[in-house]
């Protein structure tokens, strides 16, 4: 994708806890009017989203939710409706973006002014260079962590893709706070991903220690 092909505004899908990277693929299940007519709305365009997270769970029922301010625009990349008129989507990540101002409209859902600036190099399209060796260690807290959250994980499909696939996959199907998974979505580029990540799960690990009970 080209910077000039970027589009200036964009339809936003606030979804709490739920965050994509550039070059990761998701699916998701549509089933609020609101949001059908924002799909509608996509799909005779330029097919394009901006994945965004509120900034409180709690807030989840309100109509207006106070977002993050930085996202990653998607794609529709495949499309389904069901019988009982859902929508099942797949959502590609492209770039992530930071909102401007919101756009006043008579549209359901909303919209936001945004810009790319500090975010094209999630253009590029080569790899980053991380060696396993550098995840090994993360790799088994993680493991661990997921397990304990009763989280099922295809480690062999995973262990089978690129690094920085690996990386943004476990990033955002990790059972982190909405807080941490924002650092994560923010973080400039994966080696700084992969840090904080590994910083993370310290602070899980040491919470478990601590809560401990010698019977």
């Amino acid at each position: 994708m080209r910077k000039e092909d970027l589009p200036k505004k964009i339809a936003v899908f606030p979804l709490s806890n739920f965050i994509i990277f550039p070059k990761t693929t998701v699916p998701l299940n549509i089933f609020e009017p609101r949001y059908i007519d924002m799909i509608n709305d996509s799909m005779r365009s330029n097919k394009f989203i901006g994945m965004i997270q509120p900034k409180s769970s709690k807030e989840e029922d309100n109509f207006n939710p106070k977002l993050y301010r930085i996202g990653c625009l998607g794609k529709i990349i495949s499309f389904k409706e069901t019988e009982d008129g859902r929508y099942l989507i797949e959502l590609k990540g492209l770039i992530r973006f930071e909102t401007r101002e919101e756009v006043t409209s008579e549209k359901k859902y909303r919209e936001f002014n945004i810009n790319f600036e500090n975010f094209f190099d999630d253009l590029n399209e080569g790899k980053e260079n991380i060696k396993f060796s550098d995840l090994e260690l993360i790799f088994k807290d993680l493991k661990s962590l997921f397990e304990k959250r009763g989280f099922i994980i295809n480690w062999k499909a995973l262990e089978k893709q690129s690094l920085d696939e690996t990386i943004n996959a476990l990033a955002m199907a990790s059972p982190f706070t909405i807080e941490e998974k924002q650092v994560l979505l923010e973080a400039k580029n994966l080696d700084i991903r992969k840090n904080k990540i590994s910083e993370i799960l310290t602070t899980y690990t040491f919470d478990q220690y601590n809560n401990t009970t010698v019977q």
